[in-house]
């Protein structure tokens, strides 16, 4: 067993292999993870939001759901989830979203470069809009079509649980949104557990 600790508005990659499981857990409850994986055996082959939505016929995620790959190859399953409410819509925050709806873009810790910065030490074809799985984000869905990004429902030591199905190169950051209800106004650290 490994555990790490995603310190808060930053990022760190975990090599999970095939059966072994990560625990994502919200320490004090209320931090969004944004999650992207890519395949250790090609690293064209990365987490698909849209294909998980497509597959799983549903906006949101939860126990027995899987994660897909773009190349519609299932990547994960989520084994366990004390929550039950996540986001497949949102991109991961980067500087033009800060400056589109606070102002404040420049030198702002941002999730889209945390990720690309740990995929481009491992030697990976960095990607300019990195489309998570957005672990914990409470995205409200209204009749009209309308979005509204509300503080998440997890609580202190809240978890999701996933297993890999294949060799996996994980990306994974504490978000880094404190200007919204998106993190509960807030940034907090978030624990990782990984088990054979």
């Amino acid at each position: 067993m490994k555990e790490y600790l995603i310190q808060s508005r930053s990022g760190i990659h975990v090599s999970l292999s095939n059966g072994e499981s990560i625990r994502l857990i919200d320490i004090e409850g209320q931090q969004v993870v944004d999650f992207f994986a890519i395949s250790a055996r090609n690293s064209n082959e990365i987490l698909s939001p849209g294909v998980t939505i497509d597959c799983n016929k549903s906006l949101n995620v939860t126990k027995h759901d899987f994660l897909y790959s773009n190349l519609y190859a299932k990547m994960l399953q989520i084994t366990d989830d004390s929550v039950g409410q996540h986001d497949l819509i949102h991109p991961c925050c980067r500087p033009e979203m800060y400056d589109f709806f606070y102002g404040n873009g420049k030198n702002h810790p941002n999730c889209n470069e945390n990720i690309n910065k740990l995929i481009e030490i491992l030697g990976l074809p960095s990607c300019s809009i990195i489309q998570p799985f957005n672990v914990f984000m409470n995205t409200r869905i209204r009749e009209n079509g309308k979005i509204e990004v509300l503080a998440p429902k997890s609580r202190p030591n809240d978890f999701i649980e996933l297993k890999a199905l294949m060799n996996l190169n994980l990306f994974l950051a504490a978000c880094s949104v404190s200007e919204s209800a998106c993190n509960g106004g807030k940034c907090t650290p978030i624990r990782a557990i990984v088990s054979g």
